[in-house]
């Protein structure tokens, strides 16, 4: 890959139009000219002053460049990737795949996989046995995953603190299936409108009801006679 200083300096402020009109500005972390991508740094979107937006931009669909601030510094040589780190989080996002498949495989219900994404996000070292939850090798979740399923030593902190996910985990379920039940449409009330049509409907059924029946009565009194 050619320098980056042979067509956009690294640190310059560049302004790009896309053929989408949409405007990208920031600052040039990277370019390869033999595919026209240009890589920028701006503010994060989120406001978060610790965080930035990166933006990868190729040059073929960007119909304006303009370069707003060329860098007057040469920039400090970017920082060594840790592989080890990114090894093993490659690693570990493999191994929480297979162990999904491994729950899909064994007919885990949608509530378990859910609560087992939700302790994963705070301890890695939850597995499948089965289709049950188990969780630092010291507490076992069976089904159907409620609080009163949490297995294993009741004196332990393990066990406490899983109790208690699991609870904040089932309490956040209901709350979400509330607001759900909340949002569907309520079964429509007759207007009064159609209440008087329908009461209406049925005083002159009952009358006529009652006209035939003297009538009946008449008919067979007239051949009596």
């Amino acid at each position: 890959m050619a320098g980056v200083s042979d067509c956009f300096g690294i640190g310059s402020i560049v302004f790009c139009k896309t053929c989408y009109n949409k405007e990208i500005e920031g600052e040039v972390l990277a370019f390869d000219p033999q595919t026209k991508m240009l890589i920028l740094k701006s503010p994060a979107s989120n406001g978060r002053a610790s965080l930035n937006d990166v933006h990868i931009v190729n040059l073929s669909l960007v119909s304006d460049v303009q370069v707003k601030k060329e860098a007057t510094s040469v920039p400090d040589p970017p920082q060594s990737l840790n592989l080890q780190r990114l090894n093993t989080r490659v690693r570990n996002q493999v191994e929480e795949k297979r162990r999904l498949v491994t729950a899909l495989n064994a007919g885990v219900s949608p509530d378990g996989q859910k609560l087992f994404l939700t302790i994963t996000k705070t301890i890695n070292e939850v597995t499948w046995q089965g289709a049950n939850i188990v969780v630092l090798n010291q507490v076992t979740i069976t089904p159907p995953y409620r609080p009163e399923n949490v297995k294993g030593n009741a004196e332990s902190k393990a066990y406490t603190h899983i109790k208690k996910v699991v609870e904040k985990h089932v309490k956040d379920q209901q709350l979400e299936q509330l607001k759900v039940s909340s949002t569907e449409p309520a079964c429509a009330t007759p207007s009064p409108q159609m209440e008087f049509q329908s009461s209406f409907s049925g005083t002159c059924s009952m009358h006529k009801r009652k006209l035939d029946k003297i009538q009946s009565h008449e008919e067979q009194a007239c051949i009596l006679d």
